[in-house]
């Protein structure tokens, strides 16, 4: 019997949080794969280093941007030149080169993951310098991958034109496991909130750009919603202060971070799922979140920005609204439809139930499975 294949995942976060390195790992393990993943988390509160097939090492950003990538392309040289692997994904533009060079000197295959446009990120807009540098960064590294994954269509296109990209592409959208919940997280025994108030969910990365601002002048004027927040992110105090500034303590709620065999019960807990993220990015333009699929498979209507690739997924499954950006008035009145019409909510999540049947991630990696 031949020995399984090796395989390591580098990322520059936390497995635990992150539901596509998660599902490329169980998957990878349940194939007769022998995967490893090294991953680095600075956001999570009094983390502490995990080490085993699943490392993640703890890393500072309190201190200057230069230090922190100077220690995690330390720390990640050190951890993938002493591991033994046929294959090694680059989870992100960052782990990229070190995973490139890794793979020349111990002749394995490179895969990398581009799950982002990293050239054109909405966090660094106003840092130009620092967006050119990443672009620099994929330019030189991303020919010497052997496989390159996309997680929608308009990015492999641009990745095409951007790179001169011809073959070696595929296409591997955010989605969920198939999974249904249980047991649904009760928000009003959790979180103390009034039985009349219906939940508006947002969950992931918490960052500037996605929408948050808009639902919270929303809440304003509104008592009918309340707003619960589920994740972490650079923006989490700003928008933690935010609230209490304007007087939203009993309007809006932060859950913090949950870990991927749990998010299913949160997420089905809520009455309708927000994905409002704002043109202001080349990023952002193409984005197509695996929030938006976790919605689905959890059976809760979707509101979303009417971008390119988030539209389409809506228009197609019939499972929410699309509406213009940072327009308050479309928001509300797509709220209201989705209070007062019971039977146009009833039919949105019976749609859900059945887009999740083909909108999973086991459907989703079978083409992958075969080319590795």
């Amino acid at each position: 019997m031949s020995a399984k294949k090796k395989i390591l995942i580098t990322f520059l976060g936390n497995i635990n949080y992150d539901s596509r390195c998660n599902n490329f790992f169980e998957t990878l393990n349940s194939q007769n794969f022998d995967a490893q993943f090294i991953g680095f988390d600075w956001l999570t509160e009094n983390f502490i280093s995990l080490k085993g097939t699943k490392s993640v090492y703890k890393l500072s950003k309190k201190k200057s941007s230069l230090f922190f990538y100077l220690k995690f392309y330390i720390l990640l040289s050190q951890k993938v030149l002493t591991t033994k692997f046929d294959f090694i994904f680059a989870e992100d533009v960052y782990c990229l080169p070190v995973c490139v060079l890794a793979a020349k000197i111990k002749r394995a295959k490179v895969i990398y993951d581009c799950r982002e446009l990293y050239g054109f990120l909405a966090g660094l807009r106003n840092r130009s310098l620092i967006q050119k540098l990443w672009r620099i960064v994929e330019n030189s590294f991303i020919s010497k991958a052997d496989l390159i994954l996309t997680t929608g269509e308009m990015d492999s296109d641009f990745i095409k034109s951007n790179y001169g990209i011809k073959n070696n592409l595929l296409l591997i959208r955010n989605l969920p496991l198939f999974k249904k919940s249980s047991t649904p997280v009760n928000y009003y025994k959790l979180l103390n909130i009034e039985n009349s108030k219906k939940i508006l969910l947002y969950q992931g990365v918490i960052l500037s750009g996605r929408g948050i601002d808009i639902v919270f002048k929303l809440l304003e004027s509104t008592d009918e919603f309340v707003f619960v927040i589920v994740g972490g992110g650079e923006k989490l105090d700003y928008y933690k202060k935010l609230s209490e500034e304007m007087h939203l303590n009993k309007k809006v709620y932060f859950v913090g971070k949950i870990s991927q065999n749990k998010i299913i019960d949160y997420t089905s807990g809520a009455f309708a799922g927000l994905s409002l993220i704002e043109n202001v990015s080349l990023s952002y333009y193409y984005a197509l979140p695996n929030k938006m699929f976790e919605y689905i498979m959890a059976e809760i209507p979707i509101i979303t920005t009417n971008l390119p690739q988030m539209k389409k997924i809506i228009d197609q499954y019939k499972v929410g609204f699309s509406v213009q950006e940072n327009d308050i008035e479309q928001l509300r009145n797509v709220l209201s439809k989705l209070l007062n019409d019971q039977r146009l909510y009833s039919e949105l999540k019976t749609n859900c139930n059945k887009a999740a049947e083909e909108l999973n991630w086991e459907n989703e990696i079978k083409e992958f499975l075969q080319i590795i």
